[in-house]
């Protein structure tokens, strides 16, 4: 970042910091005189136009045309967030505001999570319920129940294990049973559903021989245990917030956004592009700004997401979306406040069996 900000000296950067402050409390362009009441730099109007014009030269504000003020373009948005989440990083272990109860099920602290983003930041919100990231398969494990039936034992990643009964045409026998369960581990453990491929299920297919039919019904078995804790609940609220800004409240625009919320099909590609961003397990603050977003629909939009943290790889998103012009400050306090205390909420405490 420091190579392609080199052309902001500390005097841009206040000033930067002023245009887009103001912006975010008026929604107006902001123009030179604003600026010089706005900041203790003491400093002309006309040093402070050639400033911003410098400024716009290199990207980081525009000019509307309707207007002699200047506005944040999503470069400048981009420095602004940057530079806050490091100050806002330093804050985390401040932030312990929110309570919730331990006792209390989850579907209902993700709805109350939700419901006081949108409260508290006057935005649209969306929690996802904790998924279990990256599952791939432990151990599988065939045995006979009864003449008709083998029991598939599915051991995944994360330690979830299912069920799954099989009907056969005839009992196997237990030589069968042990050959077919080594061929099955061999293959598979160690994989995730994305990565059994066609050569991988053909080359199972051949090895079984007579029993390819049992092989193809564990395979899908395994798709849908592994699709089952793939399937996201998401928790939104406040989505008629976005209304409220003029620039989001275009009919088409505005009927597309409350859709997108209402559907929550294109949310489950907004959360999964959050959690893959995640890559360190850094469980951090991500950023969306205008086209960044995944979201076709949240193109004009400002989308600020967390990662939390249950432990065991079991993970969720915590989301708010709203203009690009939106409070960055009081939406990252918020949501470090979340993350911070959803983090710990199913720990034990030390010295519980």
């Amino acid at each position: 970042m420091d190579k392609e900000n080199i052309g902001l000296d500390e005097r841009k950067v206040k000033i930067l910091d002023a245009v887009i402050r103001n912006y975010l409390e008026t929604g107006e362009p902001v123009g030179s005189r604003t600026i010089s009441k706005y900041t203790d730099l003491n400093l002309s109007s006309a040093t402070i136009r050639n400033e911003m014009a410098d400024l716009e030269e290199l990207g980081y504000i525009v000019q509307p045309h309707t207007s002699a003020g200047r506005i944040p373009s999503d470069k400048g948005y981009r420095f602004y967030v940057d530079h806050l989440m490091k100050e806002k990083d330093r804050e985390v272990s401040e932030m312990k505001d929110f309570v919730i109860q331990k006792t209390e099920k989850m579907e209902k602290v993700l709805k109350q999570v939700a419901k006081m983003l949108a409260n508290n930041t006057n935005y649209a919100t969306l929690v996802s319920a904790p998924a279990y990231s990256s599952n791939k398969i432990k151990f599988i494990q065939l045995s006979n129940v009864d003449d008709k039936h083998i029991l598939a034992v599915i051991v995944l990643s994360s330690n979830i294990v299912k069920n799954q009964m099989l009907e056969v045409e005839e009992q196997l026998d237990n030589e069968t049973l042990l050959k077919l369960n080594i061929l099955l581990n061999t293959a598979l453990n160690g994989l995730s559903l994305q990565e059994i491929n066609l050569g991988t299920i053909t080359k199972l297919k051949e090895q079984a021989g007579i029993h390819s039919t049992i092989v193809s019904d564990v395979l899908d078995a395994l798709a849908q245990t592994l699709s089952e804790n793939e399937d996201l609940q998401i928790y939104t609220s406040g989505a008629t917030n976005i209304l409220k800004y003029p620039e989001l409240a275009d009919a088409e625009s505005a009927t597309n956004l409350l859709s997108t919320f209402e559907e929550k099909d294109e949310l489950v590609s907004l959360v999964k592009e959050s959690l893959s961003e995640d890559k360190e397990g850094e469980n951090g603050i991500q950023v969306y700004i205008g086209n960044e977003t995944p979201v076709q629909t949240m193109k004009d939009c400002s989308v600020v997401t967390a990662t939390y943290d249950l432990g065991d790889g079991v993970k969720g998103t915590i989301g708010i979306v709203g203009p690009k012009r939106m409070d960055y400050e009081n939406v990252v306090d918020n949501l470090k406040n979340l993350k911070s205390q959803l983090d710990g909420i199913f720990e034990k405490p030390k010295g519980d069996s």
